[in-house]
Order: structure tokens, then C-alpha cells, then sequence
């Protein structure tokens, strides 16, 4: 189960002067090439005692001030990212091997700014944030699926559904960003963008 990558080299020169910048090129690299989902991305978390856990969710938002997702507060990495908000979050691009590795700090956004897109959801996703407990035991599918019949029924198409208090997004505000391309022989390029004070700079690692 091997394969050989093949693909352009990526010189330091060809580089955004961020990696926010670096970033929106690469996501619309992953997008015009049809990989299914790119914003799919892998946000790891870990308690104060250091024990990780990771899972796959969607990003919503991206501009300079960081990376933003959105989640139940009081799910498994909502309580992780309160209790220690050190993450890692991992764009997987299989189909044009590349990946890019995000590590920096998660803190809630604004309700305003959860309002907003809340309101830009469909109707459907609106009610399940509101029927799932996530990451908590429940007792069967049938009992989601009451609950969220009961929310269809209170809050029918067309109605406005509320913001449940404990969702909303979460921001990571990244402190440096490596940008993974694969090669022949494994002499894959890694770029990373670390930030060193207020600027960043660019190292290059040994695959």
C-alpha cells in the first residue's frame, strides 16, 4: 500500500508573506481540484492532564485573525478547548497530497458573530443543534429523533429558531501553520510558518 507522489515543488519564494494568505491559495488549490469537502478538517484537543482526543468538523470561517469552527460548548472538545485551549487542527487533502497542520489557541467567538451564521443555517441544522446533547449518553436513536420531532413541531419551517446558549463558534488563533506537499522517495516539502513575535517567519523541515 505505497504510493509515489508526484508534484511540483514548493519554493520559500512562492510563499504568501502569512500563512493565512498561504492558506486561502492552497484552499482554493483543494477546491477547484474537487477534493471532497476540503474544508474537513481534524481539530485535536487534549485535557489539562494532557490526554487527547481528536475528531472531524467542518470549518466555517477563515480570514487573518484565525480559523473558525462551530460546536456545542459543553461537548467533549468544548470542555477540553475551556479547560486547556491548546489545539491542533489538520487539513487532510489526500487527493493532491497535501495536508497543512495548524497548532494555536481556541477561545469562543462572539454571539453576535454566532447569531449570524446560526441564522445562515438550514432550518434543519438549526433544530438538531438544539435536539443533541452532543457528546453526552443518550438512551436511544428513537429519543433523538423525538426530540427533534418535538423542535419541528414548536418551531415549524419559516419560524425563526433561537440560538441555543451553549453552541456557537470557536476561533483558533493560530501560532504556526505547516504546509505539507508530497514528493517522490518521501522527500516531501514542509513549510512552516512559525510566529516570532509579531512577524512571521519561514523554516523548512526534513521530511
Amino acid at each position: 500500500m505505497r504510493k509515489q507522489y508526484r508534484s511540483h515543488l514548493v519554493a520559500e519564494e512562492g510563499l504568501a508573506e502569512d500563512p493565512m494568505g498561504q492558506f486561502a491559495h492552497w484552499f482554493q488549490d483543494a477546491a477547484e481540484a474537487h477534493v471532497f469537502e476540503p474544508n474537513a478538517m481534524v481539530v485535536s484537543t487534549a485535557t489539562p492532564d494532557g490526554r487527547p482526543s481528536s475528531r472531524t468538523v467542518l470549518l466555517k470561517q477563515f480570514d487573518e485573525r484565525g480559523f473558525v469552527f462551530f460546536t456545542n460548548y459543553g461537548s467533549r472538545k468544548g470542555l477540553e478547548i475551556a479547560a486547556n485551549p491548546f489545539v491542533s487542527l489538520l487539513f487532510p487533502w489526500h487527493p493532491i497530497a497535501r495536508q497543512v497542520i495548524v497548532t494555536g489557541t481556541a477561545s469562543r467567538i462572539g454571539r453576535d458573530e454566532t447569531a449570524a451564521y446560526f441564522r445562515s443555517r438550514p432550518h434543519g441544522s438549526q433544530l438538531g443543534a438544539w435536539a443533541s446533547d452532543q457528546s453526552r449518553v443518550i438512551d436511544s436513536r428513537a429519543e433523538l429523533d423525538r426530540r427533534y420531532a418535538e423542535l419541528e413541531a414548536r418551531y415549524p419551517e419559516g419560524e425563526q429558531v433561537p440560538v441555543p446558549p451553549e453552541w456557537g463558534g470557536v476561533r483558533v488563533v493560530p501560532d504556526a501553520v505547516e504546509f505539507w506537499q508530497g514528493h517522490e522517495n518521501r522527500l516531501h516539502d514542509r513549510l512552516k510558518y512559525v510566529l516570532d513575535g509579531e512577524k512571521w517567519r519561514v523554516e523548512r523541515l526534513c521530511p
